[in-house]
């Protein structure tokens, strides 16, 4: 079996590099309010010229996960970030995600296993 050229091996990391870069970048500007819609895996492919099943690819062949698991992740963190602050409806911080509470609610808990305001309330000591 021929071996890989290291050229080929270190394009693919540098891919996901890219990927990642862009990821974040985008997610910080939608946190921050800069942009209001989230990007799509075919525009992130487009910002940094692949085709985005050879980005998908790539992706899973470097890390074993599909490009939508650095988003999932992300918006996990997002989450938790968001639920820790009480003030915040959980209404609101759905919304601030992109999400409807319903699907939000249902993501939240794929993830964490248990729904946002049970999240809430093991991380916040209430007053009783």
């Amino acid at each position: 079996m021929a071996k890989i050229p290291d050229i080929y091996i270190s394009r693919k990391a540098e891919i996901l590099a890219q990927f990642k870069q862009v990821l974040k970048s985008h997610m910080d500007d939608f946190m921050a309010g800069r942009i209001d819609k989230m990007y799509e895996l075919k525009d992130i492919a487009d910002i940094i010229c692949l085709h985005p099943v050879h980005l998908s690819k790539v992706i899973k062949l470097e890390t074993g996960h599909h490009a939508c698991y650095f988003y999932e992740q992300r918006i996990l963190l997002e989450a938790k970030k968001l639920l820790a602050d009480t003030a915040l409806p959980i209404g609101t911080i759905a919304h601030k995600l992109d999400y409807d509470v319903s699907n939000f609610t249902k993501f939240f808990k794929r993830f964490m296993g248990i729904t946002p305001s049970s999240y809430r309330k093991s991380i916040v000591n209430y007053p009783e």
